[in-house]
Order: structure tokens, then sequence, then C-alpha cells
């Protein structure tokens, strides 16, 4: 007797599996999301009936005949391909270097944030420098199943038209070569023989959650869809030696959706972040196979594209309002990869009305990091918060992931509850332990660096650290402070 197949449910916010419907997801704890997966007899037999798949009991896959056998370790690195160099300088930052043929990137961000723009200046620009071959093969490909293609069209034409001067010539060049081509489909197999005829360098999809594999009795942006979909598009791009870059959705806490095998069997995950109200977009890698995941690239918002922002420090600080915030801001010099960040953090603090419970809320800082230094203020260095709503943010929108934002968050902090302003053009950092300590931070020279080119006097570093500074160095007045205490004592006015 043949034994009954197991029903499994996935979660379409987080991929979680279980083999019983629960209301509420034990993985994201979110309600109504547990849907159950296509049965294997239901795609065996909707299989047989399109035809689908390459022998009739598997997914849609592209069928090619590799040959790959077993060969020492070196003589495959001898076959490593060149990088396409990619003219937006902020996104070859973020990929490491450039693009690698048969990479796939997956590219999630908030609605209305910028992706397919985004995506569509990056083949522009690409298809500008790059020639076509002879037979119309080898060029760029942006395949759209969200949006008519006269909408994308549409859209790049404004991008071409606009007064930016070079970054328009360069998207115009592009626009109007024969090397980028664009086409409206959903349909997985479709498009693995549209990559297989066009053999493009490089392919955009936009997105994985509109796209659907025949064989599949399920809905596109379903988990079983988004996974089975995705895994063919990384096994053609490897296979054809295209680089394709796929874009996919976010639930509502930012976290890309579909199952998380989506983010494992792509070589890259990029994040398009920022605040859609403001100008500023930062470009992330959450995972890179091919370079670090420390960069980060930045862009901003204009009515004609997205520009670089070659010197993001300048572009977070607010230099002409500077005199006038009194206390509660402090500017921290937080490292992003290779680069070093002026970034303002800002603390409020008003009375607990009604004797009620403070409030903690933070905008661009870890929520639990900031409880942890309003403890470590109180009980170190005896600033009381204790009957007093909370307030943090970072300016611009901009998220502060390191710890040597520590000791610039907690200047704010104090300065605003005890009046005290932060010392004149003073820069911070440094990470501040449970027991009161500012710990060594790494990369010191070159926050002085930053802080002294931006025309900052004085800055605020841990006691200890791998390298022994003077107490002047090329103007900049160094301050160290050992506790949290000493450092409050030297950088508050």
């Amino acid at each position: 007797m043949a034994k009954k197949p197991s029903i499994i449910f996935f979660c379409k916010q987080c991929g979680h599996e279980t083999h019983r419907w629960e209301g509420k997801c034990p993985g994201c704890h979110e309600w109504d999301t547990l849907v159950e997966a296509p049965s294997e007899q239901s795609k065996n037999s909707k299989r047989s009936r399109s035809g689908g798949g390459s022998n009739g009991d598997g997914p849609t896959r592209l069928t090619l005949v590799t040959g790959s056998q077993p060969k020492p370790l070196r003589e495959h690195a001898r076959e490593k391909l060149p990088r396409i160099p990619v003219p937006l300088a902020e996104f070859h930052r973020v990929l490491g270097g450039g693009i690698v043929p048969g990479g796939s990137v997956l590219v999630g961000g908030e609605p209305g944030i910028g992706k397919s723009t985004l995506l569509l200046q990056l083949l522009a620009t690409l298809a500008s420098v790059s020639p076509g071959s002879e037979d119309g093969k080898h060029g760029f490909l942006y395949i759209t199943g969200e949006e008519a293609p006269s909408q994308i069209a549409a859209r790049g034409l404004r991008l071409a038209d606009s007064e930016n001067g070079s970054k328009a010539d360069s998207f115009k060049k592009g626009y109007d070569s024969d090397n980028l081509k664009l086409a409206s489909e959903t349909s997985l197999a479709t498009i693995l023989e549209m990559l297989d005829a066009e053999r493009p360098r490089v392919a955009v999809i936009d997105s994985v959650q509109t796209l659907r594999d025949d064989a599949l009795n399920s809905a596109p942006g379903s988990v079983s869809q988004v996974r089975e979909c995705a895994m063919a598009l990384v096994d053609a791009a490897r296979q054809l030696n295209v680089a394709v870059f796929l874009i996919g959705h976010v639930t509502k806490d930012g976290t890309i959706a579909g199952p998380r095998v989506l983010e494992h069997v792509v070589d890259t995950v990029l994040n398009f972040e920022g605040e859609p109200r403001l100008d500023l977009r930062v470009l992330r890698a959450s995972k890179n196979r091919f370079g670090s995941t420390d960069e980060a690239g930045f862009f901003e918002m204009t009515p004609t594209g997205l520009n670089e922002v070659p010197d993001p420090s300048a572009a977070l600080l607010d230099r002409d309002g500077a005199a006038d915030k009194g206390a509660g801001s402090a500017i921290g010099a937080l490292c992003e990869g290779t680069r070093v960040l002026l970034i303002e953090l800002q603390g409020l603090t008003v009375p607990v009305p009604g004797g009620g419970s403070p409030r903690r809320k933070a905008s661009g800082v870890d929520a639990n990091r900031l409880a942890q230094i309003l403890a470590v203020l109180e009980a170190k260095a005896g600033v009381p918060f204790g009957l007093l709503d909370v307030f943090a943010s970072a300016a611009g929108g901009f998220r502060i992931d390191e710890p040597a934002g520590d000791l610039p968050l907690a200047l704010a902090l104090a300065s605003v509850a005890t009046n005290r302003p932060v010392r004149e053009r003073l820069v911070a950092a440094g990470e501040v332990g449970l027991g009161g300590e500012i710990r060594p931070i790494a990369r010191v020279e070159a926050r002085i660096a930053e802080a002294r080119r931006l025309g900052f006097q004085s800055v605020l570093l841990p006691a200890r650290g791998r390298t022994t500074l003077p107490s002047q160095m090329n103007g900049m007045k160094i301050l160290r402070a050992r506790t949290l205490k000493e450092a409050l004592l030297l950088g508050l006015a």
C-alpha cells in the first residue's frame, strides 16, 4: 500500500514549515500566514498534462548538457571569469568590485523605495558603455511582471530627458541603445526560453513574486512558486553564464518575503533601505559570496532618478543648524565598510505624564541597545531616567549598527537629561560596556581623519586601544576616557 504523502504548510511571511495548520506562525508569530503546499501528486499530474519540466517529474528547469566533471581545485580557479564593471560607483562598491557573470543577486526593499529605478539605471548605464554583438545577443534584458512595458519605458524616457548633466547623457545613450531590451512576462518557462535565446550579460527580473511555474497548482507569490521559480532562475544563470538580478518584495517588518531558501540559493542579497519620505537611500549587502557585507552605497532620490552620494557624511550632517541644536545632539564617527561616516544622534526626554510607565522609543537605533545604554547611564554615571520618556534617533533616517555608536548616543541622552550641551565641534566613538567602561574600537585614525576633514576640532575616544595616540593629531584634540562617567565630564560643556 502506497504511503500517503504528508501535508506541509508554509508561512507566507518567513517560510517556516510545519506539518499542521496553525492560526499563528511558530516562526514569525504572524497570524493567518500558513498555507498548504501543493502535493507532489498534484504537481506531477499537472506536469504530465502541461508537458512542463525537463522529464515530467520535476519543476520547470532549463535543460542543458553541462558535461561537468570533477577537476582539481586549482583548475577551477583558472576558469575565473572577469567581473563586469558597474559605472555606478556606489553599486560597484557594494557588489564587491562589479557583477559576477553567472551570479544571482536578490534586491529587496519597501514599495516605492526605488528598486526598479535603480536597476533600470544600472542596465542603461551598462548598455551605454558595453558594445553589443553582431547577432544582438549578450546585451542587457529587463523582464517585468508587475508593470506594463510602456510604464517602464516612460520612466526611462523621463530619466533620459532629465537635465542632470553627464548622468542623463550616459543614461540616454544606454536607453537608445539596441543593447537594452525590455519584455513583459510572468511565465517561468517562457522567461527561461527568453534567457536561452537572448543570452544577455545581465538580466533583471521584476519581481520574483509575480512569476509562476505552470507545473505548480499554487498562485504566483506563494511559497512554493517563489521557491521553485527562484531556484530555476539561479540554475539558468549559472548554466548560461548570465548575471541575474531578482527584485523581491518585503514584509511589514522589512524582511524579504517568501521562503528563507530564497535568500540561501542566490549568491548575493542586497537591501535597498531608506525613509520613502526622505531623499537618502542606502544599499547594503546582507549576503555576498563574492565580496564583503560591510560595504554600503548611498544614493539620493531626485525627480530625475537616483544620484550617487560620494560624500555621505556631508549629506547626513546638518551643518547649517548645528549651532542651534542645544542639548541632546551628538556626532558619532561610525564605520560602514571601508568608509567612515559622521552621523548625528539625537536624544529627547520628557516627564512621564500622570506617573505612568516610561516609554522608550528608538528610530534608527536598536531598541535593546538603547535600553542598555540608559541602564548604564543611570547605574554607573548617575544620570536618572526612571521618570522620563526617552526618544532616540539617528538623523537622516540612517540605521546605526556599529557598537561604536554607543558613546555618541550616551552623550546625546545624558546631554538632554542634564540640560548640558555636548562640547562644540566634538566627535565621539566608542562602545559602552555594562560595567560603564568604554571599550576599544577599530580604525581610530580613519575616524579622526574624517572628523578633521569636515572641520571638527576634537574627538572623544576610548582610553584603551591597539594604537597609542598623542593628545594632538593633525590639529585635532584627542580626548580619552576609560569610563562613561569620565566621558561625560570630557564631552559635555
